[in-house]
């Protein structure tokens, strides 16, 4: 885990996390379609965890909304930021930790927690599966766990395709094109039936899975392009599809909402 978190410090040390949700149309529909069903569940006065932070956009979001947020962040440039992000009236509480080990908090403290980044830096599936139990563990009987994961394919569309790299794909795949599971390639990458049955193996109850950008970072050139007339045809588009299960593994990023037994 050392060797993971330094390598994470060195890579968000440039910033680029601070806007990558809102720099653009593209980039704000997993933003948007995240809220959206993070707001579907949510109920005044629950208090949110957010496990992988990063700079603060989702736990700002909801403090400025008036919820007690608590956010976790392993990474000291990640923590600089959102500390520089907190304005007076906010109320979020930041911890550096680990989401692998959540032993600042008891169990069943949470009605809502977020895991939104920590496996997407995880490369095994006893981690992935513990940074997951560590969630549930920390949340309420019946409270909602929302989790993100990114998908291989999509790796080998913005990796391989878009940024030129089809004859470099030999070195980070095997031979069916499975993104392997190297830490110095900073992302971990996912097969949706996988996951799921991952999941199956936690004292969980699954309410749904979401594509939670769709084909929006794919097509990002067009998507970028868009009126603010035709953007919102392509968001109530992509609302309206994004829970269908042959779209899930072209989205960049999968959104998985449990419940807690």
């Amino acid at each position: 885990m050392e060797q993971i978190k330094e390598i994470l410090e060195k890579y968000y040390q440039n910033g680029e996390e601070n806007n990558r949700l809102i720099k653009d149309k593209a980039h704000m529909v997993e933003f948007l379609t995240t809220t959206r069903y993070i707001d579907k569940y949510l109920k005044k006065g629950d208090r949110i965890l957010e496990i992988g932070a990063g700079t603060g956009r989702y736990s700002l979001h909801y403090a400025n909304k008036g919820y007690e947020v608590e956010a976790v962040e392993l990474t000291k440039a990640n923590i600089k930021e959102l500390r520089k992000n907190i304005t007076e009236g906010i109320n979020v509480k930041i911890n550096q930790g680990n989401a692998l080990n959540l032993n600042m908090y008891k169990d069943n403290e949470f009605d809502i927690t977020l895991l939104l980044g920590p496996i997407y830096h995880l490369f095994s599936k006893e981690d992935k599966k513990r940074a997951i139990e560590e969630a549930v563990r920390v949340t309420k009987l019946h409270g909602k766990i929302f989790i993100a994961y990114i998908t291989n394919d999509i790796v080998i569309i913005t990796y391989g395709l878009k940024k030129g790299n089809l004859l470099k794909l030999k070195d980070v795949c095997d031979e069916k094109y499975r993104v392997k599971e190297i830490p110095e390639e900073i992302f971990s990458a996912n097969y949706v039936e996988e996951f799921e049955n991952m999941m199956k193996e936690i004292n969980v109850k699954k309410l749904c899975e979401v594509a939670a950008d769709g084909l929006s970072e794919s097509l990002e050139e067009y998507i970028n392009k868009l009126s603010e007339e035709e953007y919102k045809v392509w968001l109530d588009y992509h609302f309206k599809n994004c829970e269908r299960k042959d779209l899930m593994g072209y989205s960049s990023h999968v959104l998985y909402i449990c419940e807690k037994n």
